[in-house]
């Protein structure tokens, strides 16, 4: 565990380390006659990176919208720690333990960078029937530690609206890590950066991985897949095309020929290694 990090959720007394942390089993989700999501099954294993990708359209952030419950799935089944969640509220889900970073750099526009974080620690980690009128000690170490964890260093006071790309993604992983999660799902955490802000969002996330937390991401700036991910997954058409190491994309001619293209095959030689440009 990370010195400054709460312990996420997942190493609660009591809870089987050996069962899959999340299972999805044969979910589909359908937009009218158009199967988004198709008789969608995998494991996720505590402390594991599962990275996924696939062109546009494939299904990605619709199987991030069903487990985290902000679009149910229309059949299937979707188990935290053995607890079926295809039916809860986003909100619950988010109770359970599994926090979500979305796509677009979400956040309180007009709130300080500081207010956003607070919120997620007061509202994201357990159920409140009563919202609080103040923030207490507890409430507030918590958005503390999440900000100190990412390394956010600019003025916490800041306004969310006046901060640049990198900055929003860790004010959008900072308030994730407040609210105390078993998993963290990134949707595309690097889309807009430079190599640079590659490199600290890579850093980031292996220190994430080292204080406990499971991880799936969705990307498609390959060298972040394949050099973060323990396992990958490659979907096309709202089914699995690929399930395998990150070294064994290069080698699949199906994933080539839908995805990656012989170019980018190459590639993932070179990323597998450790090596290679973006």
């Amino acid at each position: 565990m990370v010195e400054g990090l709460s312990a996420p959720q997942s190493a609660a007394a009591g809870v089987n380390q050996t069962e899959p942390l999340l299972s999805c089993r044969g979910v589909s989700k359908y937009f009218g006659a158009m199967a988004a999501v198709k008789d969608f099954s995998f494991d996720l294993a505590r402390g594991e990176v599962l990275g996924i990708g696939g062109p546009n359209g494939a299904g990605k952030t619709t199987v991030f919208e069903v487990i985290s419950g902000f679009n149910p799935a229309d059949r299937g089944t979707v188990l935290l720690e053995g607890r079926p969640i295809e039916r809860l509220p986003s909100h619950a889900i988010c109770h359970l333990g599994i926090a979500r970073m979305f796509q677009s750099n979400a956040g309180f526009d007009t709130l300080s960078a500081e207010q956003n974080v607070l919120v997620a620690a007061a509202f994201g980690h357990a159920p409140r029937l009563i919202p609080p009128l103040t923030y207490g000690a507890d409430i507030r170490r918590a958005a503390d530690e999440a900000l100190d964890f990412v390394g956010f260093r600019r003025a916490r006071s800041t306004e969310v609206r006046g901060l640049p790309a990198l900055d929003r993604k860790l004010l959008m992983i900072a308030s994730a890590l407040a609210t105390k999660p078993k998993i963290l799902m990134m949707d595309e955490p690097v889309g807009g950066l430079n190599l640079e802000e590659i490199e600290q969002l890579m850093a980031l996330v292996r220190k994430l991985v080292a204080a406990g937390i499971t991880i799936m991401l969705i990307e498609h700036v390959m060298r972040f897949l394949v050099q973060l991910s323990t396992r990958v997954m490659i979907m096309n058409h709202g089914e699995k095309i690929y399930e395998g190491t990150p070294a064994g994309l290069a080698q699949d001619e199906t994933v080539t020929r839908v995805y990656l293209g012989e170019r980018m095959s190459k590639r993932i030689v070179a990323y597998s290694a450790g090596v290679g440009p973006q």
